[in-house]
Protein backbone atom coordinates (compact mmCIF):
# COMPACT_ATOMS: atom_id res chain seq x y z
CA UNK A 1 0.00 0.00 0.00
CA UNK A 2 1.31 3.58 -1.07
CA UNK A 3 0.37 6.36 1.72
CA UNK A 4 0.61 9.40 0.43
CA UNK A 5 0.21 12.94 2.29
CA UNK A 6 -0.50 16.38 0.68
CA UNK A 7 -0.15 19.90 2.12
CA UNK A 8 -2.95 21.19 3.14
CA UNK A 9 -3.12 25.13 4.17
CA UNK A 10 -5.41 24.71 7.08
CA UNK A 11 -3.24 22.47 9.13
CA UNK A 12 0.66 23.46 10.57
CA UNK A 13 3.30 20.70 10.32
CA UNK A 14 3.76 18.59 13.96
CA UNK A 15 6.79 18.20 15.34
CA UNK A 16 9.03 14.77 16.33
CA UNK A 17 12.45 14.13 17.94
CA UNK A 18 13.08 12.22 15.05
CA UNK A 19 12.21 13.92 11.54
CA UNK A 20 10.57 16.97 10.59
CA UNK A 21 8.75 17.19 7.20
CA UNK A 22 8.15 20.83 6.63
CA UNK A 23 5.59 22.62 5.27
CA UNK A 24 6.71 21.82 1.51
CA UNK A 25 6.06 18.03 2.01
CA UNK A 26 3.78 16.82 -0.83
CA UNK A 27 3.57 12.96 -0.22
CA UNK A 28 4.81 10.36 1.68
CA UNK A 29 4.82 6.76 0.23
CA UNK A 30 4.94 3.77 2.56
CA UNK A 31 4.93 0.34 0.71
CA UNK A 32 4.16 -3.07 1.55
CA UNK A 33 2.41 -6.29 0.50
CA UNK A 34 0.07 -4.45 -1.51
CA UNK A 35 2.26 -2.45 -4.30
CA UNK A 36 -0.51 -1.08 -6.61
CA UNK A 37 -2.72 0.21 -3.35
CA UNK A 38 -2.46 4.44 -2.89
CA UNK A 39 -3.94 6.12 -0.25
CA UNK A 40 -3.73 9.92 0.30
CA UNK A 41 -4.49 11.62 3.21
CA UNK A 42 -3.89 15.60 3.51
CA UNK A 43 -1.83 15.89 6.53
CA UNK A 44 1.75 17.11 6.69
CA UNK A 45 3.36 14.29 9.08
CA UNK A 46 6.04 13.61 11.06
CA UNK A 47 8.14 9.97 10.81
CA UNK A 48 10.17 8.20 12.62
CA UNK A 49 12.35 6.38 10.04
CA UNK A 50 12.31 2.48 10.22
CA UNK A 51 15.48 0.74 10.25
CA UNK A 52 14.46 -2.86 9.82
CA UNK A 53 14.65 -3.03 6.18
CA UNK A 54 11.10 -4.51 6.15
CA UNK A 55 9.00 -0.91 5.05
CA UNK A 56 10.99 1.15 2.62
CA UNK A 57 10.23 4.94 3.41
CA UNK A 58 9.90 7.83 0.42
CA UNK A 59 9.02 11.31 1.30
CA UNK A 60 8.53 13.31 -2.02
CA UNK A 61 9.80 17.13 -1.44
CA UNK A 62 10.44 20.24 -3.12
CA UNK A 63 13.25 20.80 -0.37
CA UNK A 64 14.06 19.58 2.95
CA UNK A 65 15.95 21.55 5.89
CA UNK A 66 16.92 18.59 7.65
CA UNK A 67 19.31 16.11 7.03
CA UNK A 68 18.72 12.67 7.55
CA UNK A 69 19.73 9.08 6.80
CA UNK A 70 20.10 8.51 3.17
CA UNK A 71 19.63 4.63 3.68
CA UNK A 72 15.72 4.99 4.65
CA UNK A 73 14.65 8.34 3.23
CA UNK A 74 15.40 8.70 -0.41
CA UNK A 75 14.68 12.14 -2.32
CA UNK A 76 13.04 11.60 -5.86
CA UNK A 77 13.49 13.88 -8.33
CA UNK A 78 12.17 12.31 -11.40
CA UNK A 79 8.90 12.64 -13.28
CA UNK A 80 7.74 9.34 -12.53
CA UNK A 81 8.04 9.70 -8.54
CA UNK A 82 6.78 13.41 -8.44
CA UNK A 83 5.56 16.06 -11.01
CA UNK A 84 4.45 18.93 -9.91
CA UNK A 85 0.90 20.10 -11.46
CA UNK A 86 -1.86 23.09 -11.37
CA UNK A 87 -4.01 22.25 -8.38
CA UNK A 88 -5.99 25.48 -9.16
CA UNK A 89 -9.44 26.04 -10.90
CA UNK A 90 -9.19 26.86 -14.59
CA UNK A 91 -11.24 30.46 -15.43
CA UNK A 92 -14.42 30.57 -16.76
CA UNK A 93 -15.07 30.02 -19.95
CA UNK A 94 -18.06 29.62 -22.49
CA UNK A 95 -19.29 26.30 -24.80
CA UNK A 96 -18.48 26.70 -28.62
CA UNK A 97 -21.36 24.31 -28.97
CA UNK A 98 -24.77 23.68 -27.44
CA UNK A 99 -27.56 21.03 -28.75
CA UNK A 100 -30.59 18.99 -27.47
CA UNK A 101 -30.73 15.38 -28.45
CA UNK A 102 -33.59 13.19 -28.38
CA UNK A 103 -32.88 9.97 -26.52
CA UNK A 104 -36.65 8.93 -26.36
CA UNK A 105 -39.96 9.34 -27.57
CA UNK A 106 -40.30 11.16 -24.27
CA UNK A 107 -36.87 12.57 -23.21
CA UNK A 108 -34.69 15.39 -24.47
CA UNK A 109 -31.50 16.06 -23.20
CA UNK A 110 -29.47 19.22 -23.30
CA UNK A 111 -25.83 18.78 -24.06
CA UNK A 112 -22.68 21.32 -24.52
CA UNK A 113 -19.08 21.61 -25.24
CA UNK A 114 -15.98 24.14 -24.54
CA UNK A 115 -12.42 24.00 -24.39
CA UNK A 116 -10.59 22.74 -27.49
CA UNK A 117 -12.36 21.49 -30.52
CA UNK A 118 -10.00 19.30 -30.95
CA UNK A 119 -8.69 18.24 -27.91
CA UNK A 120 -8.97 15.10 -25.65
CA UNK A 121 -12.44 14.96 -25.13
CA UNK A 122 -13.91 13.92 -21.31
CA UNK A 123 -18.07 13.88 -20.19
CA UNK A 124 -18.63 15.33 -16.80
CA UNK A 125 -21.21 13.65 -15.50
CA UNK A 126 -23.19 15.51 -12.84
CA UNK A 127 -24.51 14.37 -9.35
CA UNK A 128 -28.09 13.76 -8.01
CA UNK A 129 -29.57 12.75 -9.79
CA UNK A 130 -31.40 15.37 -10.72
CA UNK A 131 -28.87 17.88 -10.18
CA UNK A 132 -27.92 19.22 -13.56
CA UNK A 133 -25.20 21.23 -14.48
CA UNK A 134 -23.74 24.37 -14.62
CA UNK A 135 -20.91 26.61 -15.71
CA UNK A 136 -18.56 26.17 -12.46
CA UNK A 137 -18.60 22.37 -13.80
CA UNK A 138 -16.50 23.40 -16.28
CA UNK A 139 -13.30 25.13 -14.52
CA UNK A 140 -11.81 21.57 -13.37
CA UNK A 141 -10.53 20.82 -17.20
CA UNK A 142 -7.88 22.77 -18.87
CA UNK A 143 -9.42 24.26 -21.83
CA UNK A 144 -6.59 24.27 -24.10
CA UNK A 145 -6.42 20.63 -23.45
CA UNK A 146 -9.33 19.09 -22.81
CA UNK A 147 -12.65 18.81 -25.23
CA UNK A 148 -15.00 19.27 -22.35
CA UNK A 149 -18.70 17.97 -22.70
CA UNK A 150 -21.46 18.58 -20.25
CA UNK A 151 -25.28 17.61 -20.61
CA UNK A 152 -28.08 17.10 -18.22
CA UNK A 153 -29.32 13.68 -17.42
CA UNK A 154 -33.40 12.98 -17.89
CA UNK A 155 -35.40 15.34 -16.42
CA UNK A 156 -32.60 17.62 -15.06
CA UNK A 157 -31.38 21.28 -15.69
CA UNK A 158 -32.52 22.07 -19.57
CA UNK A 159 -33.49 18.50 -20.15
CA UNK A 160 -37.35 18.08 -21.04
CA UNK A 161 -39.56 17.31 -19.71
CA UNK A 162 -38.51 18.61 -16.23
CA UNK A 163 -38.30 16.13 -13.51
CA UNK A 164 -39.69 13.17 -15.05
CA UNK A 165 -39.47 10.21 -14.01
CA UNK A 166 -41.07 7.74 -16.91
CA UNK A 167 -38.49 6.08 -18.51
CA UNK A 168 -36.20 7.23 -16.17
CA UNK A 169 -33.44 4.54 -14.88
CA UNK A 170 -29.68 3.68 -14.49
CA UNK A 171 -30.40 1.72 -17.61
CA UNK A 172 -31.18 4.62 -20.05
CA UNK A 173 -28.59 7.13 -18.71
CA UNK A 174 -26.25 4.78 -19.52
CA UNK A 175 -27.90 4.40 -22.88
CA UNK A 176 -27.77 8.00 -23.06
CA UNK A 177 -24.25 8.67 -22.74
CA UNK A 178 -23.33 6.15 -25.43
CA UNK A 179 -25.75 7.89 -28.04
CA UNK A 180 -24.14 11.07 -26.91
CA UNK A 181 -20.81 10.08 -27.68
CA UNK A 182 -22.01 8.24 -31.03
CA UNK A 183 -23.75 11.58 -31.58
CA UNK A 184 -20.51 13.70 -30.80
CA UNK A 185 -18.39 11.28 -33.18
CA UNK A 186 -16.56 10.75 -30.25
CA UNK A 187 -14.64 7.22 -30.33
CA UNK A 188 -13.62 7.06 -26.68
CA UNK A 189 -13.36 9.80 -23.84
CA UNK A 190 -12.18 10.18 -19.91
CA UNK A 191 -15.25 10.19 -17.74
CA UNK A 192 -15.48 12.58 -14.75
CA UNK A 193 -18.47 12.24 -11.74
CA UNK A 194 -19.34 12.62 -8.29
CA UNK A 195 -21.84 11.99 -5.76
CA UNK A 196 -24.55 10.28 -7.63
CA UNK A 197 -21.60 10.76 -11.03
CA UNK A 198 -19.37 8.52 -9.48
CA UNK A 199 -22.66 5.88 -9.29
CA UNK A 200 -23.16 6.31 -13.23
CA UNK A 201 -19.62 6.71 -14.22
CA UNK A 202 -18.79 3.38 -12.37
CA UNK A 203 -21.88 1.72 -13.81
CA UNK A 204 -21.22 3.16 -17.53
CA UNK A 205 -17.76 2.59 -17.48
CA UNK A 206 -18.56 -1.23 -16.59
CA UNK A 207 -20.86 -1.46 -19.12
CA UNK A 208 -18.80 0.10 -21.96
CA UNK A 209 -14.91 -0.25 -20.37
CA UNK A 210 -13.68 0.00 -23.98
CA UNK A 211 -15.03 3.50 -24.31
CA UNK A 212 -12.93 5.01 -21.20
CA UNK A 213 -9.85 6.66 -21.19
CA UNK A 214 -9.79 7.32 -17.72
CA UNK A 215 -11.64 8.39 -14.63
CA UNK A 216 -11.97 11.44 -11.63
CA UNK A 217 -14.39 9.95 -9.36
CA UNK A 218 -15.44 12.15 -6.35
CA UNK A 219 -17.67 11.82 -3.12
CA UNK A 220 -17.79 7.38 -3.56
CA UNK A 221 -21.88 6.81 -3.83
CA UNK A 222 -22.66 3.15 -4.49
CA UNK A 223 -25.94 3.48 -3.70
CA UNK A 224 -26.58 0.50 -1.37
CA UNK A 225 -28.80 0.41 1.24
CA UNK A 226 -26.74 1.39 4.03
CA UNK A 227 -25.61 4.40 2.73
CA UNK A 228 -29.35 5.86 1.74
CA UNK A 229 -30.34 4.72 5.42
CA UNK A 230 -27.45 6.82 6.56
CA UNK A 231 -28.32 9.77 5.29
CA UNK A 232 -32.33 9.31 4.89
CA UNK A 233 -33.16 7.60 8.20
CA UNK A 234 -31.22 9.20 10.81
CA UNK A 235 -27.85 8.58 10.69
CA UNK A 236 -26.05 11.83 9.58
CA UNK A 237 -29.03 13.48 11.78
CA UNK A 238 -26.52 12.52 14.43
CA UNK A 239 -24.26 15.52 13.12
CA UNK A 240 -26.67 17.84 11.92
CA UNK A 241 -29.64 17.76 13.98
CA UNK A 242 -30.78 20.96 13.45
CA UNK A 243 -30.84 20.31 9.56
CA UNK A 244 -32.34 17.15 10.12
CA UNK A 245 -35.65 18.34 11.97
CA UNK A 246 -37.23 20.65 8.99
CA UNK A 247 -36.62 17.27 7.48
CA UNK A 248 -38.35 15.11 9.37
CA UNK A 249 -41.37 17.03 10.61
CA UNK A 250 -42.53 17.45 7.13
CA UNK A 251 -43.48 13.85 7.80
CA UNK A 252 -46.23 12.81 10.47
CA UNK A 253 -44.82 10.27 13.20
CA UNK A 254 -46.72 7.72 12.46
CA UNK A 255 -45.00 7.52 8.39
CA UNK A 256 -41.81 8.45 9.78
CA UNK A 257 -40.30 4.22 10.07
CA UNK A 258 -38.81 4.80 6.30
CA UNK A 259 -38.55 8.69 5.16
CA UNK A 260 -37.74 7.91 1.37
CA UNK A 261 -41.10 6.30 1.11
CA UNK A 262 -42.88 8.88 2.83
CA UNK A 263 -41.25 11.78 0.34
CA UNK A 264 -42.24 9.65 -2.36
CA UNK A 265 -45.72 10.11 -1.46
CA UNK A 266 -45.52 13.32 -1.30
CA UNK A 267 -43.39 14.28 -4.34
CA UNK A 268 -45.54 12.31 -6.64
CA UNK A 269 -49.12 13.64 -5.28
CA UNK A 270 -51.45 15.20 -7.35
CA UNK A 271 -51.23 18.48 -5.75
CA UNK A 272 -48.50 20.45 -6.93
CA UNK A 273 -47.87 22.65 -3.43
CA UNK A 274 -47.74 19.17 -1.51
CA UNK A 275 -44.73 18.10 -4.46
CA UNK A 276 -43.06 21.67 -3.87
CA UNK A 277 -43.45 21.50 0.28
CA UNK A 278 -41.30 18.15 0.20
CA UNK A 279 -38.92 18.87 -2.93
CA UNK A 280 -38.26 21.98 -0.74
CA UNK A 281 -37.22 20.13 2.51
CA UNK A 282 -35.89 17.51 0.45
CA UNK A 283 -33.37 19.47 -1.24
CA UNK A 284 -32.36 21.78 1.65
CA UNK A 285 -31.43 18.61 3.69
CA UNK A 286 -28.85 17.59 1.47
CA UNK A 287 -27.73 21.27 0.71
CA UNK A 288 -27.28 22.31 4.60
CA UNK A 289 -24.73 18.88 5.14
CA UNK A 290 -22.92 18.93 1.80
CA UNK A 291 -20.17 21.68 2.88
CA UNK A 292 -17.72 21.01 5.60
CA UNK A 293 -18.59 24.64 6.76
CA UNK A 294 -22.02 25.91 5.95
CA UNK A 295 -22.88 27.38 2.29
CA UNK A 296 -25.45 30.15 2.31
CA UNK A 297 -25.43 30.16 -1.50
CA UNK A 298 -26.00 26.44 -1.85
CA UNK A 299 -28.11 25.96 0.85
CA UNK A 300 -30.42 28.94 -0.95
CA UNK A 301 -31.00 26.40 -3.63
CA UNK A 302 -33.16 24.37 -1.66
CA UNK A 303 -35.78 27.97 -1.93
CA UNK A 304 -35.24 27.17 -6.25
CA UNK A 305 -38.80 25.46 -6.17
CA UNK A 306 -37.82 24.37 -10.18
CA UNK A 307 -34.51 22.91 -9.37
CA UNK A 308 -35.89 21.26 -6.07
CA UNK A 309 -39.05 18.97 -7.77
CA UNK A 310 -36.28 17.70 -10.34
CA UNK A 311 -33.43 17.31 -8.00
CA UNK A 312 -35.80 15.50 -5.54
CA UNK A 313 -38.37 13.75 -6.95
CA UNK A 314 -35.62 12.41 -9.60
CA UNK A 315 -33.19 11.35 -6.56
CA UNK A 316 -35.84 9.75 -4.27
CA UNK A 317 -37.38 7.90 -7.35
CA UNK A 318 -33.94 5.92 -7.99
CA UNK A 319 -33.36 5.70 -4.26
CA UNK A 320 -36.97 4.17 -3.60
CA UNK A 321 -35.90 1.95 -6.74
CA UNK A 322 -32.00 1.57 -5.29
CA UNK A 323 -30.55 2.76 -8.27
CA UNK A 324 -32.22 0.11 -10.65
CA UNK A 325 -29.06 -2.24 -9.81
CA UNK A 326 -29.21 -6.06 -9.74
CA UNK A 327 -27.86 -6.25 -6.63
CA UNK A 328 -26.81 -3.93 -3.50
CA UNK A 329 -22.57 -4.71 -3.93
CA UNK A 330 -23.58 -4.59 -7.93
CA UNK A 331 -20.41 -2.09 -8.49
CA UNK A 332 -18.40 -3.22 -6.39
CA UNK A 333 -18.54 -7.06 -7.90
CA UNK A 334 -18.01 -5.78 -10.90
CA UNK A 335 -14.63 -3.80 -10.55
CA UNK A 336 -12.79 -6.35 -12.42
CA UNK A 337 -14.37 -4.70 -15.74
CA UNK A 338 -12.88 -1.76 -15.15
CA UNK A 339 -9.87 -3.16 -12.91
CA UNK A 340 -7.37 -1.68 -16.03
CA UNK A 341 -8.87 2.07 -16.25
CA UNK A 342 -6.61 4.87 -15.20
CA UNK A 343 -8.70 6.33 -12.36
CA UNK A 344 -8.53 8.91 -9.44
CA UNK A 345 -11.34 8.60 -6.42
CA UNK A 346 -11.30 12.36 -4.25
CA UNK A 347 -12.91 11.95 -1.12
CA UNK A 348 -13.70 14.17 1.97
CA UNK A 349 -12.68 12.90 5.36
CA UNK A 350 -16.08 14.67 6.84
CA UNK A 351 -18.54 14.02 3.56
CA UNK A 352 -21.73 13.34 5.43
CA UNK A 353 -23.81 12.94 2.13
CA UNK A 354 -21.64 9.61 0.93
CA UNK A 355 -19.69 9.03 3.85
CA UNK A 356 -16.41 8.02 3.50
CA UNK A 357 -17.52 4.07 4.09
CA UNK A 358 -18.22 3.97 0.46
CA UNK A 359 -14.88 5.16 -0.87
CA UNK A 360 -12.61 2.85 1.58
CA UNK A 361 -14.73 -0.17 0.02
CA UNK A 362 -14.20 0.53 -3.12
CA UNK A 363 -10.32 1.22 -2.44
CA UNK A 364 -10.19 -1.92 -0.89
CA UNK A 365 -11.80 -3.67 -3.70
CA UNK A 366 -9.81 -1.30 -6.80
CA UNK A 367 -6.40 -0.74 -4.81
CA UNK A 368 -4.97 0.20 -8.05
CA UNK A 369 -7.26 3.50 -8.40
CA UNK A 370 -5.71 6.24 -7.02
CA UNK A 371 -7.16 7.52 -3.67
CA UNK A 372 -7.07 11.11 -1.97
CA UNK A 373 -8.26 11.41 0.82
CA UNK A 374 -8.70 15.12 1.68
CA UNK A 375 -8.86 15.80 5.36
CA UNK A 376 -10.52 19.36 5.55
CA UNK A 377 -13.71 18.62 3.28
CA UNK A 378 -17.27 17.74 3.44
CA UNK A 379 -19.41 16.42 0.32
CA UNK A 380 -18.91 19.34 -2.36
CA UNK A 381 -16.66 19.54 -5.46
CA UNK A 382 -16.63 23.13 -4.68
CA UNK A 383 -14.36 22.73 -1.18
CA UNK A 384 -10.85 23.73 -1.67
CA UNK A 385 -9.03 20.96 -1.02
CA UNK A 386 -11.38 18.64 -3.30
CA UNK A 387 -11.56 21.24 -6.44
CA UNK A 388 -7.90 21.12 -6.20
CA UNK A 389 -7.34 17.31 -5.80
CA UNK A 390 -10.32 17.29 -8.57
CA UNK A 391 -7.82 19.88 -10.84
CA UNK A 392 -4.41 17.96 -9.95
CA UNK A 393 -5.83 14.22 -11.38
CA UNK A 394 -7.45 15.69 -14.46
CA UNK A 395 -3.59 17.11 -15.40
CA UNK A 396 -2.08 14.19 -14.13
CA UNK A 397 -4.61 12.36 -16.71
CA UNK A 398 -3.61 14.89 -19.44
CA UNK A 399 0.40 14.47 -18.69
CA UNK A 400 -0.44 10.91 -19.01
CA UNK A 401 -1.87 11.66 -22.46
CA UNK A 402 0.30 13.75 -23.25
CA UNK A 403 3.96 11.87 -22.49
CA UNK A 404 1.87 8.74 -24.73
CA UNK A 405 1.75 10.96 -28.19
CA UNK A 406 5.50 11.28 -27.75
Amino acid sequence: MRLGFSPNTLLSPSSSSSLLLPYRIFSLSISHSLPHSRLHLHHPLSLKTNSSGRKSLIIRVQSVDHSVDSTSVNLMASEQEFTEVNRNLYPNIEPYNTGFLRVSDIHTLYWEQSGNPHGHPVVFIHGGPGGGTGPSNRRFFDPDFYRIILFDQRGAGKSTPHACLEQNTTWDLIDDIEKLREHLEIPEWQVFGGSWGSTLALAYSQSHPDKVTGMILRGIFLLRKKEIDWFYEGGAAAIFPDAWEPFRDLIPENERGCFVDAYRKRLNSDNVETQYAAARAWTKWEMMTAHLLPNEENIKRGDDDKFSLAFARIENHYFVNKGFLPSDSYLLDNVDKIRHINTTMVQGRYDMCCPMMSAWDLHKAWPEADFRVVADAGHSANEPGIAAELVAANEKLKNIIKNKGN
